[in-house]
């Protein structure tokens, strides 16, 4: 029997239903609640479980100069005692479920972070609300978490990327927050009080500055109501939200040599780059694959594979809220130094030079791409990212866009941002375990 036509309205309709099904659905619903915050929701009903991300604009960039390590400390006392629960029963609560709750610091934020399964929201998100709005930093445990970090940090010192990488954020960041550790120092955390710490939570942590995300088993309607329940009624300070600079050109590009009694030494290269939201941060992610992103890389091929010269050398952007950077790095003996430096800058000059050919643009481009949705592929990581994008503000489409601009990318584009980035005589260079020459 021949098929039936259907009459031309219902071909139409059927034509923009298939569209709309085709359509990109955005990552996740956003909203702004009444009293400044913004929430965003990640519908995944296929899992029984739910995350819940919140982020304030109280990150190390807001330590006062002479309180390093203030921000960190607060997000490490978070979950050590509310006006409810102490630190303990708080554990107990949250592990009794199977759930997790924890919190912490970095450069530009303070993190609550929540996992829990769907039949126990309510109970997570009030012990998530006690920690948020009502934690009481009680004296022994600052006492405690400050000698765990000062004890930390001492440990650090051993490490020779850890050492290497602080030293290149003050050449690199010299006159912003950027440049000193998220962590402090060993003498700044000793100086800190819990009037520091009750002082910087009241003073940053407040709702027109910070991000919910809720990922999982649940409804925008659902979160919507469990999250206004609970932090409807928190008020925002009379003071406008603090304000941060950006960070201002570097200076003349520096050496520094840490010497260590190593066999082993470890060296990095770097100098401010571009944020997320410049046009020009797609061809410098494709170039520094090229450059140092794989067993394919350029750097690769030459310094470990060619010449057996370094165990690791990559190369990679590190972007943020107030300013970026790109970084070369390669471990090799102490004695291989000076040709490793070398044939990193030779590479780096190169692709000022020379445009990337063909097989190396399609790598780097299907490797972007088709590696991008492993940064989706767990409810955590989805609640990561759209907190990041929205942080960064970059637009919940950001995904979409991400793999639009990395598949737009030319040889051309590629050499010319690398002219204004790649050039060798414009990084800061620091190498740990090397002797001085």
């Amino acid at each position: 029997m021949r098929p039936r036509r259907l009459p031309a309205l219902l071909v139409v309709l059927a034509l923009l239903l298939a569209a709309s099904a085709g359509a990109a659905k955005p990552i996740a619903h956003r909203e702004v609640l009444p009293n400044g915050i913004v929430l965003l929701v990640a519908e995944r009903p296929a899992i029984p479980i739910v995350v819940v991300r919140t982020f304030a604009h109280a990150g190390a960039v807001l330590d006062p100069p002479d309180r390093a390590g203030l921000a960190n400390l607060t997000g490490a006392l978070l979950t050590r005692g509310t006006a409810k629960h102490s630190g303990p029963e708080l554990d107990s609560a949250i592990e009794f479920v199977g759930g997790s709750l924890s919190a912490g610091a970095a450069r530009d934020g303070l993190t609550a972070s929540l996992s829990v399964l769907k039949k126990d929201v309510g109970l997570g998100l009030d012990l998530l609300a006690e920690v948020l709005l009502t934690p009481t930093f009680p004296d022994d445990e600052l006492k405690r978490k400050a000698a765990q970090i000062q004890a930390a940090i001492k440990r650090s010192e051993e490490d020779p990327g850890t050492v290497a990488g602080r030293a290149l954020a003050k050449l690199v960041f010299p006159s912003h927050p950027y440049g000193v550790p998220v962590e402090g120092t060993v003498e700044s955390v000793g100086k800190l009080t819990r009037d520091d710490v009750v002082r910087f939570h009241r003073g940053y942590v407040r709702p027109d500055t910070t991000i919910i995300a809720v990922v999982g088993a649940v409804t925008v309607d659902e979160a919507r109501r469990e999250i206004v329940a609970r932090f409807g009624g928190w008020k925002a300070p009379a003071e406008p939200p603090p304000t941060v600079s950006s960070v201002t050109p570097g200076a003349t590009p520096q050496t520094q040599v840490i010497e260590k009694e190593l066999t082993q030494a470890t060296i990095l290269l770097g100098r401010q780059a571009i944020r997320q939201t410049d046009p020009d941060y797609f061809p410098l992610t494709v170039g520094s694959y090229v450059l140092g992103g794989g067993s394919a890389s350029r750097l690769y091929s030459r310094v470990r594979e060619e010449g057996g010269l370094a165990y690791a050398v990559y190369s990679y952007a590190n972007p943020a809220r107030y300013g970026a950077s790109f970084i070369v790095s390669a471990q090799t003996r102490t004695a291989e130094v000076p040709k490793v430096v070398e044939i990193m800058r030779e590479e780096l000059a190169r692709m000022t030079r020379e445009p990337v050919t063909e097989r190396e643009l399609k790598l780097a481009k299907d490797y972007l791409i088709g590696s991008f949705p492993l940064r989706l592929d767990t409810t955590s990581k989805v609640a990561d990212f759209i907190v990041a994008v929205e942080e960064q503000g970059l637009g919940l489409d950001y995904a979409d866009r991400y793999k639009e601009r990395v598949a737009k990318v030319t040889a051309a584009d590629v050499q010319r941002v690398a002219a204004k980035y790649f050039a060798p005589d414009t990084f800061n260079r620091v190498v740990v375990g090397a002797p001085k020459p």
